[in-house]
């Protein structure tokens, strides 16, 4: 089992994806009401070694020597991963070493205004970084920054991102009911859009229990009218959870362990990673799919979000 990889994990955009998780749970720059991994515990733009490079490349070099079937090494995780200052080098090793795979950066595009990370990123296939406000206060809101950050540098650092960059942008903004769903914020958003330039927009919505509770998603009817509203091109909503057992890289055998494990005794999140040894983020795949097929249940106890079988 390693500790640095995940995956391969389902995924419609990217394939079967090999995740790199770069940083602790749950070191970020943002503290988002609606982060399905949780709370953030070092809400930080501190960018350091985190994960040391040796130990991710040791076991990449383990992991690829069997020859996987894979279309993406995607960094992603647990935290922000353009915090790791190594970034940079360990995409330069899979470029070197493996360059019919291509690569991919999840993140939230807050630390895009340090031109050296984006230097950094430039050999990345595709950045998929986040704007979910382009209203400073919404941005406080929703996202709940490090005080460092604001919602100028913020879009300004994407903005220069987009100029220097050759590769593919898909900007993701999740929306929240009663958040940034009203005409001002969208139109902000537009705004910011048309200024970033990405290749594609994907609008994305609440899967599970975030962090705050009482949170609403919208529905997929809510987030068409935004695209009418838009009137932008390239603008589509990200797949439901539900078609995410079509993609090839889908596992049962994951998804019965969930079962099996939760049938036992309700688990949060961490309790099903401990058991089962399995990457939060690829867990989180498998919980969407099974919550929106009716097969499980999320309480809200005093440890946290628990998820039970659902009987019928």
């Amino acid at each position: 089992m390693y500790k640095h990889l995940f995956g391969p994990v389902p995924s419609r955009r990217l394939g079967m994806s090999l995740g790199i998780d770069l940083i602790p749970k749950k070191v970020c720059s943002l503290n988002c009401v609606y982060c399905e991994v949780g709370k953030t515990t070092d809400l930080t733009i501190n960018r350091l070694e985190y994960v040391k490079y040796d130990s991710v490349i040791t076991e990449l070099k383990d992991f690829m020597s069997n020859n996987p079937k894979i279309d993406y090494i995607t960094f992603s995780g647990s935290g922000e991963p353009t915090l790791n200052s190594r970034i940079g080098d360990v995409l330069k090793f899979i470029k070197e070493n493996y360059p019919d795979i291509k690569t991919a950066i999840l993140t939230n595009g807050t630390l895009f205004y340090n031109k050296k990370l984006r230097t950094e990123l430039l050999d990345a296939d595709v950045i998929l970084p986040s704007l979910d406000a382009a209203s400073d206060a919404m941005f406080k809101k929703i996202d709940r920054p490090n005080k460092e950050l604001n919602i100028e540098t913020y879009i300004q650092g994407l903005v220069d991102l987009r100029k220097e960059y050759k590769g593919e942008i898909w900007l993701e903004i999740f929306l929240l009911k009663g958040y940034n769903d009203t005409k001002d914020e969208l139109q902000l958003l537009k705004n910011a859009i048309l200024k970033i330039k990405p290749d594609s927009v994907q609008l994305n919505t609440l899967d599970r229990p975030g962090t705050k509770q009482g949170l609403i998603p919208l529905t997929k009817n809510e987030m068409q009218a935004i695209i009418d509203f838009w009137k932008l091109p390239n603008v589509e909503i990200i797949a439901s959870p539900k078609e995410r057992e079509s993609i090839d890289s889908y596992s049962g055998d994951i998804e019965t362990a969930i079962v099996e494990t939760i049938a036992r005794r309700p688990c949060t999140l961490d309790d099903l990673h401990n058991f089962l040894g399995i990457h939060i983020n690829e867990i989180n795949k498998y919980l969407g799919k099974l919550e929106a097929n009716n097969k499980i249940k999320t309480v809200q106890l005093e440890r946290g979000v628990f998820y039970e079988l659902k009987h019928k």
